[in-house]
């Protein structure tokens, strides 16, 4: 095993090096997203696997709201929309990309710390029940024929 410093949007290690990149709730933290999946693809050998775990946003939260619940998880603030997270693995040139859900947030999981914001957590339920997720992203590189 090596350590190597870097950063993930630029990996330092040779193109088609690696045989799985992972990473725990780091991409959110990116502001660019498309450069640390090119990035990914880039590392892995034919046939190597993305296997990372992240926040995924599962449909559409108003912005004033999706505000507020970034603030209780930290790693929510550059989430990903499912869709998006997919397309641009894709764009990336990964395939058979999966989200599997590992955890489904539900209001009262932030009730108290919406509440101490002053915000009415009944009030806005029906709006981000069940929209923020921990998930494992899966995909692969095409192996080479």
């Amino acid at each position: 095993m090596e350590f190597l410093k870097g950063e993930i949007e630029n990996i330092p290690l040779p193109a088609n090096s690696v045989d799985v990149v992972i990473s725990n709730c780091v991409i959110n933290l990116s502001a660019d997203k498309d450069k640390v999946l090119a990035e990914a693809f880039r590392v892995l050998r034919p046939g190597g696997r993305f296997a990372v775990s992240d926040v995924v946003v599962r449909g559409d939260v108003p912005s004033d709201i999706r505000k507020n619940i970034e603030l209780w998880v930290g790693c929510v603030a550059g989430a990903l929309k499912d869709s998006e997270y997919t397309s641009k693995l894709k764009a990336a040139g990964l395939e058979q990309v999966t989200i599997e859900p590992t955890r489904v947030y539900k209001v009262e999981d932030a009730q108290q710390f919406l509440s101490a914001q002053g915000i009415d957590a009944d009030s806005i339920a029906a709006q981000v029940e069940g929209k923020f997720i921990s998930a494992f992203i899966r995909a692969q590189k095409p192996p080479t024929s």
